[in-house]
């Protein structure tokens, strides 16, 4: 029986979603870096094999909103809770209850006829005597109808594959079989960009930045060229973000066009260019303006 649907995947920043997911993939898709915000938009990401097609709906982390974009970011993440036939609870290694994962448990005690799964991540970090705890916890808790233990890192996915496919309903294939997103290649290119500065930029600058691709130039199939705008929020992180002697901008560039390079499967020209667009994330108009609806 060929099994598919749409599988809403949740949880407060850095448990490790989009790590999880990539790896079900097979493809860098979805962003990772150790800061909160990474994924700001729903993503969908394909997983299709010769008994189900499964659609991921990556979301932003949750966290209480800050501006605009964070109020955008929150509205996201508790509409990824309507219209799915299956919903992945992700956690990491913490062994108490934050007050992000407090919120979301209550959101999903109001959740009704749709099956939850809780994945318990990074259990790579955990003793095996110790991972018994884990399951107790959040089977004791009566809002889970599997917990399963894995780790993005090292774990193997097949548990989790077999508990995604005995809860979707039988179904057509909604997607081809050799797509794995939703994402068009341009927004792809800007994410993984984006990456590159999470990764590389200090704590207080990554969440005002916003990448967009300007130009994006396949005449050459041999060499891609594209130009993107690097948006910050205030002048003076438009000097940290170029760097001394532009280093930093440079090393970005690098970072980017190497995963850039890898993605396409052909050498990529790549051109950052920094800009300021002052206080952003907190103006409504500009927040849209910049993708975010």
């Amino acid at each position: 029986m060929f099994r598919s649907g749409y599988v809403s995947v949740i949880g407060r920043p850095n448990v490790g979603k989009s790590s999880l997911l990539n790896k079900i993939i097979g493809e860098k898709i979805s962003i990772i870096s150790n800061k909160p915000q990474t994924t700001r938009k729903k993503i969908e990401l394909i997983y299709t094999d010769k008994n189900m097609q499964a659609i991921f709906l990556d979301t932003p982390g949750v966290q209480m909103p800050k501006n605009e974009l964070g109020e955008y970011m929150l509205k996201v993440s508790k509409n990824a809770f309507e219209g799915v036939d299956l919903i992945l609870f992700v956690v990491d290694d913490s062994k108490t209850i934050g007050s992000l994962d407090s919120y979301i448990l209550e959101e999903l005690e109001k959740v009704k006829d749709i099956p939850i799964i809780c994945v318990v991540n990074k259990m790579d970090l955990i003793e095996e005597e110790e991972k018994s705890f884990y399951i107790e916890k959040y089977e004791s808790m009566n809002i889970f109808d599997e917990v399963i233990l894995t780790s993005a890192i090292d774990g193997e996915l097949d548990n989790i594959l077999d508990a995604i496919y005995s809860f979707l309903p039988e179904g057509p294939m909604y997607y081809p079989d050799y797509m794995i997103t939703d994402q068009n290649i341009r927004t792809i290119a800007e994410e993984i960009i984006r990456e590159k500065l999470l990764i590389n930029l200090r704590e207080e600058i990554p969440h005002g930045i916003y990448v967009e691709i300007i130009e994006f130039d396949e005449s050459n199939p041999e060499k891609i060229t594209i130009d993107a705008n690097v948006y910050v929020e205030k002048e003076s992180h438009k000097g940290i973000v170029i760097g001394k002697n532009a280093s930093m901008i440079k090393k970005v560039g690098i970072e980017a066009r190497k995963d850039l390079e890898k993605f396409l499967e052909t050498k990529v020209n790549l051109k950052l260019y920094v800009k300021v667009s002052k206080d952003w994330r907190k103006k409504k108009s500009r927040v849209k303006g910049f993708g975010y609806r």
